[in-house]
């Protein structure tokens, strides 16, 4: 029994398409019955099933190209033409460090960093944190010597605010120590007032309020520097300085030997009255030395 020629090209076309595993919707409906036994008709087939498989794989994801790292820089002078174009506005912060083998690339650190600065018109850092070293301290407690002691009019002894300040740049070094202002200066019609705070080796030390008298508003400059030495006095005490002239025994003792209380009178006034000088001082004006 012969089958149909029709039948058997069905039969072909199905087996083909089984052995493929090509769906329906994915066949090639521009190819003709003639050509599916041809080696085009083959690579076709073959090309829609790889097709296939492609969509449903995941795509690489394409590789990023790596940038090639820069040159290293070399260091430019600072004084050549490069190095003003290339930073127009130099900052101190970031100048060259000039070392022994020449010349260096590094920024340099500030000394003091921002947040290590303090406000000394509210701040107590530093206060009681060490003793100072004792190079320093025997200069400040040195027992005060008795020719630079001076004596008021009134009896009151004292020594020379230019003197407490010498002490000061023996013991720390000029610029190791300084006298902050910590409050704003109040003038009333007859005295100056202020506070300030002694400040050494980067430490408060005490805060003391200076006073100082003036008689018409041109002194006011004058009084205002009189209180500021004034308050420098008073912080001195918590350093030891001068500290024998608030020791009533030691003060009396310096009066029986180093001074003597003479009567005088007003050059002008013809005004009478007592004073105190050092023995070794003669009585100045506007005063005259008389008798009783």
């Amino acid at each position: 029994m012969s089958i149909p020629i029709r039948t058997r090209s069905r039969w072909a076309i199905e087996a083909l398409q089984h052995a493929t595993h090509v769906p329906r919707s994915s066949r090639t409906p521009s190819l003709r019955l003639s050509q599916l036994s041809t080696p085009t008709t083959k690579r076709a087939i073959s090309y829609t099933t790889q097709n296939r498989n492609n969509q449903t794989a995941p795509k690489p994801t394409p590789a990023t190209p790596t940038k090639p790292a820069p040159p290293a820089s070399t260091p430019i002078p600072t004084g050549s033409p490069a190095a003003r174009v290339s930073d127009p506005t130099p900052n101190r912060a970031t100048t060259e460090n000039i070392s022994k083998s020449g010349l260096s690339d590094k920024p340099l650190e500030l000394e003091h960093p921002a947040e290590e600065r303090i406000d000394w018109t509210r701040s107590f850092h530093g206060l009681s944190a060490a003793p100072f070293p004792k190079e320093a301290a025997d200069i400040l407690l040195a027992e005060t010597d008795p020719d630079e002691v001076e004596i008021k009019p009134d009896g009151i002894l004292y020594l020379p605010e230019i003197k407490y300040r010498r002490i000061l740049n023996r013991a720390f070094g000029p610029g190791g120590w300084g006298l902050v202002p910590r409050s704003e200066s109040i003038v009333t019609p007859k005295t100056v007032t202020r506070e300030y705070a002694l400040v050494c080796n980067g430490r408060l030390v005490s805060v003391a309020r200076g006073e100082q008298d003036y008689f018409s508003p041109d002194g006011i400059p004058t009084a205002t520097e009189g209180c500021r030495s004034n308050a420098l006095v008073r912080c001195c005490k918590d350093l030891g300085i001068a500290s024998e002239l608030w020791d009533p025994r030691w003060i009396r003792k310096y009066k029986a030997k180093y001074t003597r209380e003479v009567f005088v009178e007003h050059v002008v006034n013809k005004r009478k009255t007592k004073i105190w000088i050092r023995k070794d001082d003669p009585v100045g004006y506007p005063w005259k030395e008389s008798g009783k």
